[in-house]
């Protein structure tokens, strides 16, 4: 293909809806190519913004001002990076020709977990958790009552874990319903409750797809904390069974949604059965272990299938990562980061984000090591030191 220079009149150019780390990482792999990064986010100096060649702070549910940025831009291809976005925007400038990865459909669906679930369990027949969903306390009560205790509440519109609570018993479902009222990002007036699947471990399958193929990255082990990632490492042993099970799931549900680019597949594996969990059509948060333990991380990768390039990549190490939250809450953060960390086989990423609160994600550390489970016990230890004021 070509590639014109940034800022003429043949530059290939991405619009980023979202301005995160996952799309900060994104935008140094598409500046690698020679691409021109325009990146919108709802506050200003996302990370994304500080590597971007043109930013935009603006409200990304909004349909008239996400519209207006893109038809002043004119992008070569639209990636949402973001689950808060406004849908109609992007439904509305696919409708103009413009390029949305993958595609609006897959977004619009992805981004509800109604939708989502009903595509992966009512249309493609795939295995999952029972569930039901409820707009109503009452409505909570009868559904939890009927899948039994333990059972997982979220809102249908949210992302990484917000709103997402455990209830164990009936006493428990007042607090699930205020939290996954007051804590989802987007609508909240939806929930889905579901079945507490006693699985032996999830995985996330990184899964990567042009018009023309469709590749897998090695499996991904991770730990989470209310929907949340805490830990991930890669490769994670899978059965040969587990494996085409999990595979074949991904591949269904990501020609289902078609388009290109990557895609994060969420998956429950209990014995040699292999449940549909979610899908993220963009990269995944679990996936910053590609960082250190391929040779194109899922990144570079994204970017490689939005411009319908080769996929080719590799392992080159087995490696985990670990996420470092805020403990406190500042308006001009401060990591302290021993030197230590810093190795010829680990080292820590920082997102540069201007404010933090409890919590919130800030930087991530990753190691490699001759098994994914020593990566993994080094990072336990390594992001325990780190602190934050």
């Amino acid at each position: 293909m070509d590639f014109g220079a940034p800022y003429k009149n043949a530059s290939v150019k991405i619009m980023l809806l979202g301005g995160g780390e996952l799309g900060k990482e994104v935008a140094i792999e598409a500046q690698r190519m020679g691409l021109e990064v325009v990146a919108l986010d709802r506050y200003a100096n996302a990370p994304a913004h500080l590597v971007a060649n043109k930013a935009y702070t603006i409200d990304l549910k909004d349909k008239s001002q996400v519209l207006e940025i893109i038809r002043r831009e004119k992008p070569s291809y639209i990636l949402p990076e973001i689950e808060a976005i406004s849908i109609d925007a992007l439904i509305e400038a696919e409708k103009e020709g413009f390029r949305v990865i993958p595609n609006a459909r897959a977004v619009e669906l992805t981004m509800n977990r109604k939708g989502i679930r009903i595509f992966a369990a009512e249309e493609l027949g795939l295995k999952t958790s029972a569930y039901r969903f409820v707009k109503t306390y009452d409505e909570l009560a009868q559904a939890a009552e009927a899948i039994g205790f333990p059972c997982v509440i979220k809102p249908v519109m949210s992302s990484s874990g917000h709103g997402q609570s455990v209830a164990k018993n009936a006493e428990d479902l007042k607090a699930s319903f205020t939290l996954a009222q007051e804590e989802a990002r987007g609508d909240a007036s939806e929930l889905i409750v579901e079945e507490f699947i006693s699985f032996d471990f999830e995985i996330t399958l990184l899964t990567v797809r042009t018009e023309k193929e469709t590749r897998f990255c090695e499996p991904i082990g991770h730990i989470q904390k209310d929907g949340d990632y805490i830990y991930s490492w890669q490769p994670i042993a899978l059965s040969e069974v587990v494996r085409e099970k999990a595979e074949t799931i991904a591949k269904r549900v990501t020609d289902g949604l078609g388009g290109r680019g990557i895609f994060g597949v969420e998956l429950f594996v209990k014995g040699e059965e292999v449940y549909f969990s979610e899908v993220s059509p963009r990269p995944h948060d679990t996936g910053m272990v590609t960082l250190i333990t391929q040779n194109q991380s899922e990144f570079a990768l994204h970017i490689r299938a939005v411009l319908g390039l080769p996929l080719g990549f590799s392992l080159i190490s087995s490696g985990a990562s670990a996420a470092y939250k805020a403990q406190n809450e500042s308006a001009n953060p401060v990591l302290e980061i021993p030197d230590s960390i810093f190795t010829d086989r680990s080292f820590a990423r920082l997102f540069g984000k201007p404010i933090s609160h409890k919590g919130r994600r800030l930087a991530i550390v990753l190691a490699a090591d001759s098994t994914a489970e020593k990566a993994l016990q080094t990072v336990k230890t390594l992001v325990a030191q780190i602190k934050d004021r």
